[in-house]
């Protein structure tokens, strides 16, 4: 008996990879204020990293061992040191020290507006690498490369050009202003520009990952624990006082709770299955919206005024994000398209079977026949005739 599928369940699972990328930019929204409140406050960059990522792998380890203990493959020298360079240069060590430096030197909306340019990153390489097709010579082709563009294009809006302000609500409910003044714009910029290029490889670098190592829970949770045992490392060696390891507990030990459990463990799963699922370009088009919604809520609820310009940016990035998805998803259409033929061709191929099985002192036959006969809704179907 068929299992019938209803059409919400469908339309869930085809658009499940959507709601879920959706759902770590939101977290990542809240982490961009909590983190810029606690460095505000003194919190130290490099710790912070080391801490958040020692609680994300202790969160994903019960998960990891007990729910992947068949599925995880056994993990060879080389696979350990792929993994190891996967923790250097992704979201999590030299990555995210250097991201996270940047915002003590600039603020948190340049530093996520200069983070919108990871999908184009994340695009050229996977084209130069040959792990994304692009054919310029269909619809789908040019609306993948022309999105990339105009998400690039509204980047470059939002990080450029300001335009008229509009006043921030009187009734917002909080109304933050920081008293410390970003210094050294130059080198922050050098250094969130510099992870962004290590954070696109670290995109391209998990797809291949994930073929040597498809147990998800499991790579989080590695990821994890070498990336906290590399920050520790740098850490000590440039800030070896034992004060800078210190933590108050109302803001910096909810911030590391928050950032452990949802982004470095809970939305780095998500990103993980995601990749595997649809490749890392998709994963990354979805970072962009973050900016959008640090503008929305910082409008709303911090009272900061927002510009005309990163509102046009924000569209922008819509626009070139939907095209981008367009694109994929007729990819994938046209994928199946061209898999149906080969298999209506093969059942066509031999429509008789006879099978002869028995002794000469028991002889029974069995004549099966394939016959193709047309069923109710008028499509081709098999019937099998046991004789």
């Amino acid at each position: 008996m068929a299992l019938v599928v209803s059409p919400y369940m469908k339309i869930y699972r085809k658009f499940k990879p959507h709601l879920l990328l959706v759902m770590a930019q939101i977290g990542y929204t809240f982490l961009y204020f909590i983190t810029d409140a606690s460095f505000n406050h003194g919190m130290n960059p490099h710790v912070f990293v080391t801490y958040r990522h020692i609680v994300g792998g202790l969160v994903m380890f019960p998960f990891a061992y007990f729910l992947e203990s068949k599925a995880r493959p056994k993990l060879t020298l080389a696979l350990f040191m792929e993994i190891f360079v996967l923790a250097l240069l992704g979201r999590v060590s030299l990555t995210l020290n250097m991201y996270f430096a940047s915002l003590k030197y600039t603020s948190s909306s340049f530093v996520t507006s200069i983070a919108n340019t990871i999908p184009s990153l994340t695009f050229l390489i996977a084209v130069i690498l040959r792990l994304e097709a692009v054919d310029v010579r269909n619809p789908r082709g040019i609306a993948k490369l022309l999105g990339t563009l105009i998400s690039l294009a509204g980047v470059i809006t939002m990080t450029s050009y300001n335009g008229p302000a509009i006043q921030s609500l009187s009734g917002a409910s909080k109304h933050i202003r920081s008293n410390i003044v970003h210094k050294s714009w130059t080198k922050g910029s050098i250094l969130v520009i510099t992870s962004c290029i290590t954070w696109s490889i670290w995109y391209i670098m998990q797809g291949m990952t994930l073929k040597k190592y498809p147990a998800q829970l499991s790579l989080t949770t590695w990821i994890n624990c070498i990336g906290a045992a590399q920050s520790a490392v740098f850490t000590v060696i440039i800030h070896p006082k034992q004060a800078a390891w210190r933590i108050t507990y109302n803001n910096d030990f909810w911030s590391i709770i928050y950032a452990g459990v949802v982004c470095s463990g809970i939305t780095t799963f998500i990103q993980l299955w995601c990749t595997k699922q649809k490749g890392p370009v998709f994963v990354t088009m979805f970072s962009p919206l973050a900016t959008v919604l640090v503008a929305i809520l910082a409008y709303f609820i911090l009272g900061e005024k927002l510009h005309v310009g990163r509102i046009m940016g924000a569209i922008i990035i819509i626009i070139g994000l939907y095209l981008v998805l367009w694109g994929k998803d007729r990819d994938k259409n046209h994928l199946k398209t061209q898999e149906q033929p080969t298999l209506i061709t093969d059942n066509q191929k031999e429509p008789k079977m006879h099978a002869q099985v028995g002794s000469s002192a028991e002889s029974q036959v069995l004549q099966m026949d394939l016959e193709t006969v047309e069923s109710k809704d008028g499509t081709n179907g098999l019937r099998l005739c046991i004789i």
